[in-house]
C-alpha cells in the first residue's frame, strides 16, 4: 500500500532532494538546518506545509475547478488578468481548511512554541513554490510574506493568505512568461520561529559581485530592522564586500568595501491593531552608524562561503540578526539566477562616446548605457502611463510593477540597494538600472531626455540628453596566449571587477592619487594638522566627512586600504603594483584643506612632486599615512599580492632617502614577498639604470613623463603636441637601453601607457626590446593583446628568464 504524503514536516527532516515536495525555500531550509548547522551556521527552526497539503487544499469545495474555470476565462479574453486573479484569491480565502490540515498546522505550531517555552510564539510565515528559486528564475517577491505571526488564529489566516498569493496578478503573469503550468506548480508554507531582527538588524546575501558576477566577493547589504525593506528596496541599505580567497585565514579581514547606506527608515513590530508590523523612521545615530562591525561582517561572509560549497553554486541568502541576543541567522538561502547563467567568456562593454552635465547618481545595476525619455511615476496605479522603451523613475518597485519593468529601457529609484526588488528584477531583464539615487522623482520630470550609465563601475550616473555610446560583444576564447605579460592600469575602486574576465595577469600600474581625489578628497596634512585649516567650508567637510573617526586620521588610512584592497582583488594572486601619490603641487592643494598645506610653483609638473615630497618635513606625515595604509592591506587583510612603485626618483640619494622612510613605517622590502618598484620616467633613471637596479626589483617605464623630458616638450601643450610622440628615435633608445641595463642586472622591466595600444609598431618594438610586461588601461586590452601576439611572432625578444 502507498505511503500516504505528509501535510505537514519539520524543516529539520527535509532537504535540497525535497523540492518538489516543499518547495525550493522550504527545502533549502531544510538542508541549512540538516546539513551545515553543524558547521556553526545558525538557523531558525520551524516547519512546512507540503505540496500534498496544497493539493488537498484544492480538492475542498471544488476548488481546483473554481481556479481552472477563472483561468480558462482568462485564456479566452472573457476575463481580464485582474479579474481572474482576484476572483481565484476570493475563492482560496474563503475556503475551509481541510480539518486534518489545520490540526497537523496547529500541533506543529505547539510543538515548536515547547522549545521556546511555550504559548504563543511570534513566527514568520513565508510561501514557497515548487518551482521557485530554481537557477533559469528567481521568482523575486511573487509570493507573499508574514511577519510577526502570534498566535493559531493569525496563523492559519497568514497560510491562507500565502495560498491566495500563488495568484496575484503578478504571479499569474510571471508563470505565464516562464512557461510555467498554473495548476502544476504547488505551494508550500514555511513556519520558522521570528528571529528578533526588528530590534536588530537584518540584510542579503550574495556569493558572487552582482553586477560583474566577479566570483571572488561576497556582498553583504544590511540595514536596521526586519528584513523585508532591504528586499523590497525600501531603504538604501549598507553595503560590504569581503574578498572571498583570503577568509580562510582567520588572522586576517579582508573587507575590500564598505559604503554606509541611507537607513531612512525600519521595520519592526506593531503593538496593537491590525498590522503586525510597522514603518518607523531611524535615528540620526542609526542612519550614521554601521549596522555590523567587521567581525559580524566576517562571520557572515564565511558562512556565505560554507554555504556556497555545499550547494555548488552562487548564493542568494537571506540573513538577520536578534536584537535581544545579538545571534546572527540566516533564514533563506537559493541559488543565485542572473550572473550563474551568462556565458562563460563573453565579455560585453559599453563606452560612452562623449560626456554630458551629470545630473544625479547612484548604484549601478548592470553594465550598460541606455539613453531615452524620463517617465516618472510615484504608484503602480499609474503603470498605464509608461511609454515602452522610456526611462522609468520612481521611489521604489514591488513586484507589481514587473509587468512594466519589462517594457521600458532602465530605471531609477530613490531607495534601495544591490540586493533590492528593482535591482534583482533589472538583472533578469537585463536593463540597466541605477537605485538609491536619493532624489530623482525629484530632479528628473517626464519628458527629459538623459542618459543612463551603469558603466562606470559600481556608481550609476544620469546625464543630461541623449548621449552617443559604443557597446561590444568580445569572444575572450578567441584571443591569442602572449609570452609578454598583459596588465591593466587601474585608479577606480569601482572598476576594479568590471574587468575580471579579461586575459590579464595583474594590475601594472594602480594609481593612489585617483583613490585620494575622489574617494577620500581631504588633503592627509589636514587631516594630521586640523588646526592649520583655516578655511571655514573646508573645516565642515572635514569635520563632516570624518564623522564617527576618533581620530581624523584613520579616515585617511581606511578608505586608501579598501581601495587599494579592492583594486588587488580583482586581479588577485597576480601583482598589484601601487604607485605611491604623485599629484602634483597644485593638484594637492585642490584638495579638501590642501591650500594650507602646499606652496605655489610656476612649473608643478617639476617641482615638489613624486619621491622628494615623501622625505620631506612637508608631507613625510602624509607619506606615513600612505604607508600605513599599504601595510593593512598586506598584513591585515592579506594582500601580500600588492607591490610598491616609487614615482619621479630624481636621484640615487633620493632612492636611499625614500626607502629609508619606507622602512621606518613598517614597510620592509623582501619581506613577506614585498617588492619595490620604480618608475622609469626621468633619463636619469635610464643613465643610472645600475645604481637604481641595485635598490629597486624592477621599472616601470612612464612613457609620458620619460617622453616629455626627452625631447623637453611639455606633455600638456597643445602647440607642441606633434612634436610629442613616444615612437621618437630617442625616446626608443631610452627605453631600449634601460630594459637591456635592467635585463643585466635581473631586474624586471614593464611600461604603462597608450603607446603599445595605440601604435602596432611600438608594441612590437617593446617585444623586441624583450619587455617583461605591458600595462594597458582595460578598454584597450582585447585590441593590444592580438598586436602584441602578432608583434611576437616575428620578434626575437631577449626576455629575463
Amino acid at each position: 500500500m502507498a505511503k500516504t504524503a505528509p501535510l505537514v514536516v519539520p524543516l529539520e527532516s527535509i532537504g535540497n532532494t525535497d523540492v518538489g515536495l516543499v518547495g525550493g525555500k522550504n527545502a533549502s531550509l531544510g538542508e541549512l538546518i540538516r546539513a551545515l548547522r553543524p558547521h556553526g551556521i545558525q538557523v531558525p527552526n520551524g516547519f512546512a506545509t507540503t505540496a500534498a497539503a496544497y493539493w488537498k487544499l484544492l480538492e475542498t469545495e471544488g476548488l481546483r475547478a473554481k481556479i481552472s474555470a477563472h483561468l480558462t476565462s482568462l485564456r479566452q479574453g472573457e476575463a481580464t488578468l485582474e479579474q481572474a486573479g482576484a476572483a481565484i484569491r476570493r475563492a482560496i480565502l474563503a475556503v475551509e481548511f481541510p480539518a486534518e490540515l489545520k490540526n497537523e498546522i496547529f500541533a506543529s505550531y505547539r510543538e515548536l512554541a515547547k522549545r521556546f517555552g511555550g504559548g504563543a510564539i511570534d513566527v514568520a510565515v513565508r510561501s514557497s513554490a515548487t518551482a521557485e528559486d530554481l537557477p533559469e528564475a528567481s521568482f523575486a517577491g511573487q509570493q507573499e510574506s508574514f511577519l510577526n505571526v502570534r498566535g493559531e488564529t493569525e496563523l492559519l489566516d497568514a497560510c491562507r493568505r500565502c495560498y491566495a498569493s500563488l495568484f496575484t496578478d503578478r504571479a499569474i503573469s510571471y508563470r505565464k512568461a516562464k512557461g510555467f503550468d498554473d495548476l502544476k506548480i504547488a505551494l508550500s508554507i514555511g513556519v520558522q520561529k521570528m528571529v528578533r531582527s526588528d530590534k536588530g538588524s537584518s540584510g542579503v546575501i550574495f556569493t558572487l559581485d552582482t553586477e560583474t558576477g566577479f566570483p571572488n566577493a561576497v556582498l553583504i547589504n544590511a540595514a536596521w530592522g526586519l528584513g523585508e525593506f532591504v528586499v523590497k528596496g525600501t531603504v538604501t541599505p549598507d553595503q560590504y564586500t569581503v574578498f572571498k580567497p583570503l577568509l580562510n585565514d582567520l588572522r586576517l579581514k579582508p573587507i575590500v568595501d564598505k559604503k554606509l547606506g541611507g537607513k531612512a527608515k525600519k521595520l519592526v513590530y506593531a503593538t496593537g491593531g491590525t498590522h503586525s508590523t510597522v514603518s518607523e523612521e531611524t535615528t540620526e545615530k542609526e542612519r550614521r552608524a554601521w549596522v555590523l562591525g567587521d567581525e559580524e561582517i566576517l562571520r557572515l561572509s564565511r558562512w556565505a562561503c560554507t554555504i556556497e560549497r555545499h550547494y555548488g553554486k552562487p548564493m542568494d541568502i537571506e540573513w538577520a540578526k536578534d536584537g535581544e541576543t545579538g545571534e546572527l541567522f540566516i533564514v533563506q538561502a537559493r541559488p543565485e539566477t542572473v550572473q550563474s547563467q551568462h556565458r562563460v567568456g563573453m565579455l560585453k562593454t559599453y563606452k560612452l562616446k562623449a560626456k554630458g552635465r551629470e545630473l544625479l547618481s547612484g548604484i549601478s545595476v548592470g553594465e550598460s548605457i541606455v539613453a531615452g525619455k524620463v517617465c516618472r511615476i510615484l504608484s503602480v496605479d499609474d503603470i498605464g502611463k509608461v511609454e515602452p522603451g522610456s526611462i522609468l523613475v520612481t521611489e521604489m518597485t514591488d513586484p507589481d510593477w514587473v509587468p512594466i519593468m519589462k517594457k521600458v529601457a532602465g530605471i531609477v529609484t530613490d531607495f534601495g540597494g544591490r540586493t533590492c526588488h528593482a535591482a534583482i528584477v533589472s538583472r533578469e531583464l537585463g536593463i540597466p538600472a541605477i537605485v538609491g539615487t536619493s532624489h530623482a522623482t525629484h530632479e528628473l520630470r517626464s519628458g527629459q531626455e538623459v542618459t543612463l550609465s551603469c558603466a562606470e563601475g559600481d556608481k550609476g550616473r544620469i546625464y543630461a540628453g541623449l548621449l552617443p555610446f559604443d557597446a561590444v560583444e568580445v569572444d575572450l576564447k578567441t584571443l591569442p596566449p602572449t609570452r609578454t605579460q598583459i596588465m591593466l592600469n587601474m585608479g577606480s575602486p569601482e572598476e576594479a571587477f568590471r574587468w575580471w574576465r579579461l586575459p590579464t595577469r595583474g594590475v601594472g600600474l594602480a594609481r593612489m592619487e585617483f583613490i585620494v581625489n575622489n574617494h577620500i578628497k581631504i588633503h592627509p596634512m589636514a587631516l594630521l594638522h586640523f588646526e592649520k585649516v583655516a578655511a571655514e567650508k573646508a573645516r565642515r567637510e572635514i569635520l563632516e566627512y570624518t564623522r564617527g573617526y576618533a581620530v581624523m586620521a584613520d579616515y585617511f588610512v581606511d578608505l586608501l586600504a579598501r581601495g587599494i584592497a579592492k583594486i588587488a582583488a580583482a586581479q588577485h594572486p597576480h601583482p598589484a603594483i601601487v604607485r605611491m601619490s604623485d599629484f602634483k603641487t597644485n593638484e594637492y592643494a585642490n584638495l579638501i584643506g590642501g591650500a594650507a598645506f602646499e606652496p605655489q610653483e610656476e612649473n608643478p609638473m617639476l617641482g615638489f612632486r613624486g619621491a622628494s615630497r615623501y622625505y620631506s618635513p612637508r608631507y613625510r606625515e602624509g607619506f606615513a599615512l600612505e604607508c600605513r595604509a599599504l601595510k593593512k592591506v598586506r598584513d591585515e587583510m592579506g594582500f601580500t599580492n600588492v607591490k610598491v612603485m616609487i614615482p619621479f626618483c630624481r636621484t640615487i640619494d633620493e632612492a636611499d632617502r625614500v626607502l629609508a622612510e619606507i622602512s621606518a613605517n613598517g614597510l620592509q622590502r623582501g619581506v613577506n614577498g614585498l617588492d619595490v618598484y620604480v618608475m622609469c620616467e626621468i633619463p636619469a633613471n635610464v643613465i643610472l639604470a645600475e645604481e637604481f637596479a641595485q635598490r629597486f626589483d624592477g621599472f616601470s617605464i612612464g612613457s609620458n613623463d620619460l617622453t616629455q623630458l626627452v625631447l623637453g616638450v611639455d606633455r600638456d601643450s597643445a602647440d607642441l603636441a606633434y612634436l610629442f610622440d613616444e615612437r621618437n628615435e630617442a625616446v626608443k633608445r631610452m627605453i631600449r637601453e634601460v630594459i637591456e641595463k635592467a635585463h643585466r642586472a635581473g631586474r624586471k622591466v614593464g611600461i604603462c601607457g597608450q603607446a603599445p595600444s595605440d601604435y602596432p609598431e611600438f608594441a612590437a618594438f617593446l617585444v623586441e626590446c624583450g619587455i617583461d610586461s605591458i600595462s594597458l588601461n582595460p578598454d584597450s586590452v582585447v585590441q593590444a593583446v592580438g598586436r602584441i601576439a602578432l608583434a611576437e611572432q616575428t620578434a626575437h625578444p631577449r626576455k629575463l628568464t
